[in-house]
C-alpha cells in the first residue's frame, strides 16, 4: 500500500513493490582478466604478502586504517580475521592467466533494508594497478550489487585521496559531497568523500564497462585502443 500523506508537504516516491534484496554471498565471480574469490588465509595470504613485501611501497597503506604489515604472520592473521567476516565481505582479486592473487576488495555496510551497499577496503598491488583487471574486478562487484536488487552502490574515501576519487569518477560513480570530520583513523581526522551509482544509472554504465573490457579494445601488448570515457554515457 502506498503511503498517504497527512498534509500537502512533498514526500519521496512510493515503493509499493519494494523487497529487501539478499546479502551478497562469498562465492566466486568470473571475468575475462580476473576472478574474485572469497578471501582465504590458506589460499591467498602468502602470495599477497610476498608481493606487498617485495614490490609495494608503504604509501600504498596511507589511506587505509590498517597496515603496512611487517611480517607474513601478521598479514596472515589479518587475512584470517577478514576471512571470518561477513560485513565487510572480503574477496581476493585473482589474475586469470597466472592464478596469482593480486588484490583485495570487499562489500561493506551491507544494508538490504534500504537497498544500499558499499564497495571498499580496496588494496591493489602494483601488478593490478592501472590494468584492465582492476576495472573488471570493480565492474563485477557493481554488477552483482544491481543483479541482487540493490538500489544504491556507494564508494567512499578520504577526501584527500586523489587517486581513489579519480577512480570513482572514472567508473561512473557520482560525487555527492564531503562529510567533514567524519572519521578518526590512524590518529588523524578524515573528511570523507561520498560517491554513488543508483540502479537507474547502472544499465548504461554496465554496457560501457562491458564494451571497454572486450578483448577487441586492447592490442597485443594489452594497451587500450579507446579509453573508458569514450564509452561512458554523457
Amino acid at each position: 500500500m502506498s503511503p498517504t500523506p497527512i498534509d500537502d508537504r512533498p514526500i519521496g516516491p512510493a515503493l509499493p513493490d519494494w523487497q529487501p534484496p539478499p546479502k551478497p554471498e562469498p562465492r566466486p565471480m568470473l571475468g575475462r582478466t580476473c576472478r574474485l574469490e572469497p578471501l582465504s588465509a590458506a589460499h591467498h595470504a602468502a602470495a599477497l604478502f610476498e608481493q606487498i613485501h617485495n614490490d609495494d611501497a608503504p604509501e600504498s597503506w596511507t589511506y587505509l586504517a590498517y597496515g603496512p604489515f611487517v611480517s607474513a604472520a601478521e598479514y596472515r592473521d589479518w587475512i584470517a580475521r577478514a576471512e571470518a567476516s561477513m560485513d565487510p565481505l572480503f574477496f581476493a582479486i585473482v589474475d586469470s592467466e597466472s592464478g596469482d592473487p593480486i588484490g583485495v576488495a570487499s562489500y561493506l555496510r551491507i544494508d538490504p533494508g534500504n537497498g544500499v551497499i558499499e564497495i571498499g577496503h580496496l588494496y591493489f598491488t602494483r601488478r593490478l594497478q592501472r590494468t584492465p583487471a582492476a576495472t573488471e574486478a570493480i565492474a563485477m562487484m557493481m554488477r552483482c550489487v544491481f543483479e541482487l536488487g540493490y538500489r544504491r552502490c556507494e564508494w567512499k574515501c578520504d577526501a584527500l585521496n586523489a587517486a581513489s576519487r579519480r577512480a570513482a569518477k572514472r567508473l561512473g560513480f557520482q560525487f555527492e559531497g564531503i562529510f567533514r570530520q567524519a572519521v578518526v583513523y590512524n590518529g588523524r581526522s578524515r573528511d570523507t568523500a561520498w560517491f554513488s551509482v543508483i540502479d537507474s544509472e547502472w544499465p548504461p554504465l554496465d554496457r560501457a564497462l562491458h564494451t571497454w573490457l572486450t578483448v577487441d579494445n586492447f592490442d597485443d601488448l594489452g594497451r587500450q585502443r579507446q579509453p573508458l570515457s569514450d564509452f561512458m554515457p554523457s
